[in-house]
C-alpha cells in the first residue's frame, strides 16, 4: 500500500509467546479474584499494550475510537426522535469512515487525482494503524444494532474488551457484540479452566505451525516474481501464483487458528473465520468459508439492506419480487446484480487502496453473479458424483486464483502481465527434470511453433547430468507445492481435528478419521508438543501476517 506503513507485535514473536501472553492470562485470572470489572480492565490494558508495543502513537486513535463510538451508542439510546437518531447515527458512521479513509485511502486518492488532472501534489506518507479496518467495522456494526433496538450490554468496560480483546484486534475475526459481551458477563469466563488452556494452546500451536512451517517458506520468491511479472514465463508464473495462493491460505488459516486458541485460553469462544475455502464447490461457498466473519458482516449490514431496499422499491411500484421476477433482466439487475457488485466491490476496496483491489472485488462479484444466474436457470439435478465435485472444486479454485493475482499484484498492469505469463505469452520455461526416454516426445505433439520450441527446451534443455542440480531444485519446489495441496484437500482442518470440544461458536462440519480428532491424552500432548517445538525452531524467518496490512 503506497504511502502507508504497518508495524506491530506478532503472535509469533518470542516476546509475545514467553512474556506478554503468560502475563496477560495470569493477570486476567488474578484480577478476576477482585471482580469481573477488574479482570476486564486488565484485559483492556493488556490489549492496549499489545496494540501499542511498537507504535504507541496509535493507541490514542484506538482510545478515541472507543470513546466516540460508546458515546454515540449511548446517545442513540437516549434519542427517541427518529430523524434526530438518523443524524446521530450517520454522524458517528461518518467520523469512523473519515478516519479509515484518511489512513487507508487519502494517499492513493491524491495519487489518482494527480494522474488524472495533474494536481502537482505529492501523496502524503501516512502511517497505517494496525487493525483500523477491523475495529472500525466492528464498532459501526454495533452502532447499527443499537439504532435498530437490538438488546446489548451497556457496560463500558465490557464494550472496551469486546473491541480491543487482543486475539482479534489486529486482523479479526470481526466480532458481533452478541457473541462476545455475554461471555464476559458470564462468571464462568473468569474461572481458570485447565482444559480450556490445554485446548486453546493446542489450537494455537497448530496455527503457529501453519504460519512458520507452511506459509512463510512458501513465500520464497513470490514478492520478487510479482514485482517483475513481465519477465515470467509459463512455469515461473504458475509457480509464483500457486505459491502465493498457498502462502495466503496457510497464513490466514494459521492466524485464524491462533486467534481462536488465544481466546479459548481465556475461556472465550470465537466464531469461525476460516473453513477449508479451497474445498468449496462454488464461489458462493468459497465466500462462506473464507474470512467468514467479513462475509457475514457485509451480508448483514450491506448486501441484505440493499436487497431489501430494491424489493421495497419494486413493491412500491407494484412489481413482483419472487423467483420469476428475479429471472427477468430488470429484476435480476435490481435485486441480485447491483447488491452483489456493490457489496463485493467494496469488499475489494476494503482490503486496500489501489485499483487492483477494486478489480479483485469486481472479479469476485462477476463470479458470484454467474453462480447466482446458474442457480436460477439450471435444471434440478441430483447431487454430483466424485468427478462432478472434483470439477466444481477445480473450477472454483481457478476463479479464485485469477482474482488472487490482482489481490497480490502491486498494480493492475502487473496483474495483467502475470496473467499473460500464466497464459504462456511470455514463453514456456523453466524446464523440469525428466527421464531421457521422454526426450523425443514433443515432436509428436500438435503444438504451435513457439510452444513446440518451448516444449523442446522444456524436455531437452535439462536432462543432461550437468544441469540436474537446477532441475532438482525445480522438482523440490513441485513436490513442496504438491505436499501443501495434499494438506489443503486431503486432511481435515483444525476445527475438525478439535471438533470433540467445540473449538468455536459455529457448528463444525464433520471431516477426517476419528483417530485424527484431538483428545486431552498423553499421546496427543506429546504429538502437539513435538509440533510446537518444530514451530518454535522455525520462528527465525517468520514474516508479518499478510492480513495485518488490511
Amino acid at each position: 500500500m503506497a504511502g502507508c506503513d504497518a508495524a506491530g507485535v506478532l503472535f509469533t514473536d518470542p516476546i509475545f509467546l514467553f512474556g506478554f501472553l503468560p502475563a496477560a492470562l495470569a493477570g486476567f485470572f488474578g484480577a478476576a479474584r477482585l471482580g469481573q470489572s477488574w479482570a476486564c480492565a486488565w484485559l483492556v490494558i493488556a490489549s492496549l499494550v499489545f496494540y501499542g508495543w511498537f507504535e504507541p502513537r496509535f493507541v490514542p486513535l484506538l482510545l478515541g475510537s472507543l470513546l466516540l463510538n460508546h458515546g454515540v451508542a449511548r446517545l442513540l439510546e437516549a434519542t427517541r426522535e427518529r430523524r434526530l437518531q438518523r443524524v446521530v447515527l450517520w454522524a458517528g458512521i461518518g467520523i469512523n469512515l473519515a478516519a479509515l479513509a484518511y489512513c487507508k485511502y487519502l494517499a492513493w486518492l491524491i495519487s489518482l487525482l494527480d494522474d488524472w488532472v495533474g494536481l502537482g501534489v505529492a501523496p502524503p506518507s501516512i502511517a497505517l494503524p494496525l487493525g483500523i479496518s477491523f475495529f472500525t467495522f466492528t464498532q459501526i456494526g454495533y452502532l447499527l444494532d443499537v439504532r435498530d433496538g437490538e438488546p446489548h450490554d451497556r457496560s463500558a468496560v465490557r464494550y472496551a474488551v469486546f473491541v480491543t480483546f487482543f486475539p482479534h484486534l489486529i486482523a479479526g475475526p470481526i466480532l458481533h457484540h452478541r457473541e462476545i459481551m455475554p461471555q464476559f458477563a458470564d462468571p464462568a469466563t473468569y474461572r481458570f479452566a485447565p482444559g480450556n488452556l490445554a485446548l486453546g494452546a493446542s489450537i494455537f500451536i497448530v496455527g503457529l505451525l501453519k504460519k512458520t512451517v507452511l506459509a512463510d517458506p512458501t513465500a520464497t520468491g513470490v514478492a520478487e516474481a510479482f514485482a517483475h511479472p513481465e519477465a515470467l514465463p509459463l512455469f515461473a508464473a504458475w509457480n509464483a501464483t500457486l505459491s502465493y495462493s498457498l502462502q495466503l491460505y496457510f497464513d490466514f488459516s494459521g492466524y485464524s487458528d491462533m486467534a481462536i486458541g488465544l481466546a479459548r485460553m481465556a475461556n472465550v469462544r470465537f466464531p469461525l473465520n476460516f473453513d477449508s475455502p479451497y474445498k468449496a464447490q462454488s464461489v458462493i461457498a468459497y465466500w462462506q468459508r473464507w474470512h467468514m466473519t467479513l462475509t457475514r458482516y457485509l451480508t448483514r449490514y450491506l448486501h441484505d439492506p440493499l436487497t431489501l431496499w430494491a424489493m421495497r422499491r419494486r413493491r412500491a411500484r407494484r412489481l413482483p419480487v419472487d423467483r420469476a421476477a428475479q429471472v427477468t433482466l430488470r429484476g435480476f439487475g435490481s435485486m441480485i446484480l447491483v447488491p452483489v457488485f456493490v457489496t463485493i466491490g467494496l469488499a475489494g476496496i476494503w482490503h486496500g487502496s489501489g485499483a487492483q483491489f477494486l478489480v479483485f472485488g469486481l472479479l469476485h462479484a462477476t463470479w458470484l453473479t454467474i453462480a447466482r444466474l446458474w442457480g436460477l436457470f439450471r435444471p434440478a439435478r441430483a447431487e454430483p458424483g466424485p468427478f462432478g465435485r472434483l470439477w466444481r472444486v477445480a473450477l472454483t479454485y481457478l476463479c479464485v486464483l485469477v482474482a488472487a493475482v490482482f489481490f497480490r499484484a502491486p498494480s493492475v498492469d502487473a496483474a495483467l502481465a502475470m496473467l499473460a505469463g500464466l497464459s504462456g505469452l511470455h514463453g514456456i520455461g523453466p524446464a523440469l527434470p525428466l527421464p531421457a526416454s521422454w526426450l523425443d516426445a514433443p515432436a509428436a505433439l500438435p503444438l504451435p511453433a513457439s510452444w513446440a520450441e518451448g516444449a523442446g527446451a522444456l524436455l531437452h534443455g535439462i536432462a543432461r547430468p550437468a544441469e540436474w542440480h537446477e532441475g532438482s531444485a525445480v522438482m523440490r519446489q513441485v513436490l513442496w507445492l504438491a505436499a501443501l495441496y495434499a494438506i489443503v484437500w486431503g486432511l481435515p482442518n483444525t476445527q475438525q481435528i478439535f471438533v470433540r470440544f467445540d473449538p468455536a461458536l459455529d457448528t463444525v462440519r464433520p471431516g477426517g478419521p476419528a483417530w485424527l480428532r484431538w483428545r486431552p491424552t498423553a499421546p496427543w500432548a506429546l504429538a502437539v508438543g513435538a509440533l510446537g517445538m518444530v514451530a518454535l525452531l522455525s520462528l527465525g524467518g517468520t514474516r508479518e501476517f499478510l492480513y495485518f496490512q488490511f
